[in-house]
């Protein structure tokens, strides 16, 4: 799979993400439902902590791209969900730093919404990834 990044601006460069990326001849697509703060049983975690839920969320979430042998590097997209945008920007330090060890900045785009599926869950991110 080939990636160029497409940055007309480059203002997101700071935020750690393209505008969009060209995706060339890819062999597999996966789409990831959105993970949250659960465990293995799914039952919700640390409720009030955004800082923790967006821990485990990215946590599930490489579990999840890991069962399909990808990794953060196959990231094509994010969406992201909050229900405190502003406590999630406080804490977006750890989604950069996740995927600026790997070296990826995939396009991603930040909601807020009033609640999530299971009221104590703050945090939400779904992915799309491809090899």
């Amino acid at each position: 799979m080939k990636r160029t990044a497409v940055n007309p601006w480059p203002w997101s460069l700071k935020f750690g993400f393209n505008q969009a990326e060209i995706i060339e001849s890819p062999s597999r697509q996966l789409v990831c439902a959105g993970q949250t703060s659960v465990d293995a049983e799914g039952n919700p975690q640390h409720a009030g902590d955004m800082r923790a839920q967006m821990t485990l969320a990215l946590d599930n979430l490489e579990a999840v791209l890991g069962a399909a042998e990808m990794d953060l590097t196959n990231v094509t997209r994010l969406d992201i969900y909050a229900t405190d945008v502003d406590e999630l920007m406080k804490n977006f330090d750890l989604i950069g730093a996740r995927l600026g060890a790997v070296g990826a900045a995939p396009p991603q785009t930040v909601l807020g919404v009033s609640r999530l599926a299971i009221p104590p869950l703050m945090f939400e991110i779904a992915a799309t990834a491809a090899d």
